[in-house]
């Protein structure tokens, strides 16, 4: 089975080069000029285009490239090398692990924390969460069903208290229980960057002094039928946090799956989970290769 099965986001975009390689047989310069429009008009940004049109004419120079087919080969040799951050694109196998989910609200944070909790789960490893967005009404309440569907406690505290006392609470209940994985989800409000910055400062500080032996990671949350806005928010909360890897959310709902590639190239940030579905099962980790290769369904 191949990563897109269900919906592929790079469906138009593989049309569109496919379409335009069968009616082009000769690689030549306005050959490659309208191959650049279509990367640009497929949410793959101008910084990142001109990156890969550079390694593209590179190959075709080097490889001897004269048949348009072997060109989305090489297309897909380009963005599997932007897409490959090694061990950056998996999240620490080590425990204890303690997860900060940060990102805007309505990008998927709470649906992904409790994907993540049953993978992990389903690994064997014992899992906690913690309710850490004490600002959003029902935010907790949402963690909790996620939590009961999963089968794993949550420590939450009355809406509107300390997000960083939940954090003390959930370590100290984690550190007695022998939790594998700690996985706190945190407020959204990128509108107040200075208020957020500080109370994951204080979470951070918190974890540090309560649990310095844990392992760390700090996934941001991304929409991917945002499109530009994700890497907005992107650029947005690598100013305020130290964003360990994207979590790509809805990834199935849209057409703009350039975008990925864009965060990937531009911010160098790793993408460690994509999430093509409803299901509980439907975020899966990040694989360069199955990646790249199942945008033209190889």
């Amino acid at each position: 089975m191949g990563l897109f099965d269900k919906k592929n986001p790079f469906q138009k975009f593989s049309e569109r080069v496919t379409d335009f390689i069968l009616a082009n047989p000769k690689i030549d310069e306005e050959f490659l000029e309208e191959l650049e429009e279509i990367l640009i008009i497929s949410d793959i940004g101008i910084e990142t285009t001109e990156y890969i049109m550079e390694e593209l004419r590179d190959k075709i120079k080097k490889k001897y490239i004269e048949n348009p087919e072997r060109v989305k080969a090489a297309l897909t040799e380009i963005i599997a090398e932007i897409m490959d951050k090694g061990d950056r694109n998996k999240v620490s196998k080590e425990t204890p692990l303690v997860i900060l989910a940060i990102g805007i609200n309505g990008g998927g944070k709470t649906t992904s924390i409790g994907k993540i909790a049953n993978m992990y789960k389903k690994e064997g490893k014992t899992v906690m969460l913690a309710a850490a967005d004490t600002f959003r009404a029902a935010a907790a309440d949402q963690l909790q069903i996620w939590a009961d569907r999963v089968g794993v406690s949550v420590v939450r505290h009355e809406e509107g208290s300390d997000p960083a006392a939940v954090i003390y609470d959930a370590i100290q209940s984690a550190k007695a229980k022998n939790i594998d994985i700690l996985i706190c989800d945190t407020a959204g409000r990128l509108q107040n960057k200075s208020n957020l910055m500080k109370e994951l400062e204080k979470m951070n500080k918190i974890i540090n002094r309560e649990f310095p032996e844990a392992f760390r990671e700090t996934l941001l949350v991304l929409d991917a039928t945002t499109g530009k806005n994700a890497i907005s928010q992107a650029k947005a909360f690598s100013e305020i946090a130290d964003v360990t890897g994207i979590v790509l959310t809805k990834l199935d709902g849209t057409a703009r799956g350039g975008i990925s590639i864009t965060i990937a190239n531009e911010l160098d940030m790793a993408v460690k989970y994509v999430g093509l579905g409803e299901g509980l099962d439907d975020l899966k980790p990040f694989d360069s290769m199955k990646f790249a290769g199942g945008i033209f369904n190889e």
